[in-house]
Parts: C-alpha cells; sequence; structure tokens
C-alpha cells in the first residue's frame, strides 16, 4: 500500500504524475535566532491552503557555522517541529531532508517516524543523509570516516522498522531482542537518500525509494538525471524511482523579471520561474523543494503568488519522464 505521503507528492505508482512543489521551512529565517511559530502556523496554513504539495525541514543537531557568512542555523528537532505543522497544514505531506542519520540511533529515528507518521495520517516521507558538519561527529563520540558504514546500517533497520512486509517485521525482531517498537505502519514510510549520503548511485537506486539531490545548472542536472536513471535501470529495472531537486528563490514582484542564477538556485519572475519549472520537469524532475529567499517582498505574498500563479500551471505539465 502507498502511502497518503507519497500519493501527494509523487502521486500513483501505476503511471506519471506532474511534478510537485514543496517549500523548506522555516519559512521566515533571522539569523541567531530560532523560528517564531506563531509566524510560521499561518505561512504553513497558507501554504496548505494554496495546494503545495509539502513542507520540508532540516535536521542541524548543532549550531556550527557554514557558507561563506559562517552562518550557524538555528533549528528545532525536525520530528518536533514538523508535528507542530501537521496541526496548522493538515494537507500537505511532511518532510525531513535530511535526518544526520550516522548521530542518531536508528530505533529512536523509527519510533519518532513512526509516531510522526500515524499523528499526521500517513504524511511522513522520511529524508536521510550522512552530515556534511564534520565538526557534528566527535560531540557524538563518532569518527566521520565511519559515517558513510553506520548510514547504511542505520538505514537496514528503519527500512525494517517502517516497512509492512512480514519478512522486514522479523528483521525488526531480530534487531530488538523480539520487542515491537509498536504496531506496524498503515503504509511503508518512504524513505528518501538526501545527497549522495556517502554512498553509491548505485546503492541509493537499490535501497532508496527516491533520490533528492541538489540545484544545479540545467545541463548538470540533466547529467545528474540521466545517471539516476542509468543506475535505476541497472539495480532497479522496471522502477521509476523518483528524482527529488532543491532551488533557492528570490521571486521578484515584476512578474516579467528575466531570470539570473544564484549560488543553488535562481532570482527572477514568475514567468522565468514558470518556464524553468516546465524544463526541469521534462527531464524528469518529479519534486521541487523551494527554499524561499528572505527578501524585501512579505512571505505571504510570495507564497500566495506561487499558488496562484504557478502552481496551478506546474500541476498542468507534460508528466515527468520516467528512466
Amino acid at each position: 500500500m502507498v502511502s497518503r505521503a507519497w500519493r501527494q507528492v509523487f502521486g500513483e505508482p501505476a503511471g506519471p504524475a506532474p511534478m510537485s512543489i514543496g517549500l523548506m521551512t522555516p519559512l521566515v529565517r533571522t539569523r541567531g535566532r530560532m523560528a517564531d511559530l506563531s509566524a510560521e502556523l499561518p505561512l504553513a496554513a497558507l501554504a496548505d491552503r494554496h495546494g503545495f504539495a509539502a513542507l520540508w525541514t532540516r535536521d542541524v543537531p548543532l549550531m556550527i557555522p557554514q557558507g561563506a557568512e559562517g552562518e550557524a542555523a538555528a533549528l528545532d528537532d525536525p520530528f518536533l517541529w514538523l508535528a507542530a505543522l501537521a496541526g496548522a497544514a493538515p494537507n500537505v505531506a511532511l518532510g525531513s531532508a535530511a535526518i544526520v542519520l550516522p548521530l542518531r540511533h536508528p530505533l529512536h529515528v523509527a519510533k519518532a517516524a513512526l509516531s510522526l507518521d500515524r499523528l499526521s495520517g500517513g504524511r511522513l516521507l522520511l529524508g536521510l543523509g550522512s552530515g556534511d558538519r564534520l565538526e557534528e561527529f566527535a560531540p557524538f563520540g563518532l569518527d566521520p570516516e565511519g559515517a558513510g558504514a553506520r548510514f547504511r546500517e542505520h538505514w537496514a533497520v528503519l527500512r525494517a522498522a517502517l516497512s509492512t512486509s512480514p519478512q522486514a517485521r522479523a528483521a525488526l525482531l531480530e534487531a530488538t531482542g523480539g520487542y515491537p517498537l509498536g504496531l506496524e505502519p498503515a503504509a511503508d514510510i518512504p524513505m528518501i537518500v538526501v545527497g549522495t549520503a556517502r554512498q553509491s548511485l548505485q546503492w541509493t537506486a537499490t535501497h532508496a525509494d527516491a533520490w533528492a539531490s541538489y540545484h544545479r545548472e540545467e545541463a548538470r542536472q540533466q547529467g545528474r538525471l540521466a545517471l539516476w536513471h542509468s543506475a535505476l535501470a541497472e539495480r532497479a529495472p522496471g522502477s521509476a524511482k523518483p528524482f527529488v531537486q532543491s532551488l533557492y528563490l528570490d521571486l521578484l514582484a515584476d512578474p516579467d523579471a528575466p531570470s539570473e542564477p544564484l549560488n543553488l538556485g535562481m532570482r527572477s519572475g514568475r514567468k522565468a520561474l514558470l518556464a524553468y519549472l516546465e524544463r526541469i520537469a521534462a527531464m524528469g524532475v518529479g519534486h521541487t523543494l523551494v527554499q524561499l529567499a528572505q527578501g524585501a517582498r512579505p512571505m505571504e505574498e510570495v507564497i500566495a503568488e506561487l499558488g496562484r500563479d504557478v502552481l496551478p500551471h506546474v500541476a498542468r505539465f507534460a508528466p515527468r519522464s520516467s528512466p
């Protein structure tokens, strides 16, 4: 049985579906401050009303500076954060991009994932990564050199815990000494590899339900998609596992403004954005995870414009290609 979250974001498994759009949260970010839930919940509800497919969040265990500006993200626990959004936005899927799996015990991740999926009515998409801040590992008593192997080991336990198959449940009970974490989920909880996760693309094609990567210049992204389709043909023949990409977006008020590249994204008016989204949908991108820039425009205005003038057109794009 396919989960509610999967249908919401990727459609039914029997056939191709239009590309869907999700938003990264928190939507309003102030440097050095935690997100204001009183501001975020109305924005999540607005995104829900406008038909965005998913709301996503990151897992940042420690505030380690990153990037050219050395900004340290201050984020809440991703499972608790998504649970808070779930009540305000009752229709969207809830995604993690991504839980740093080597730093967490897989049974704790499994318990949190099972709980959030059940309490939200089957809306969890569990994105998992291996961590990109090397400084995080030592405080947890870990060596980053072993992160790839730990990712695979933890993944196996999670897959057993989040599956409905009897064979998987038996493997879980073997890992827990015969004690279940709870009742099995109503449907398999989708598990998505985010980034490389220190794995080969062949491993990801074999084990993951989808692969999420980053925004790239279009020709390079087309090359990544070709590699993904080749890995699927080799390791999961006949399977059309989706490709997800992120997009940092500064949406300008002028709908005719041309696009210009930004790091991991673009600045543009909505017409150039629509042209870009149509092109990547034709390439085979199944879901675009948009992180909205903090600009001069009110966030409510940007979300409303995307919902009113972009999402209806995206829903009519030709269905994405399959490998």
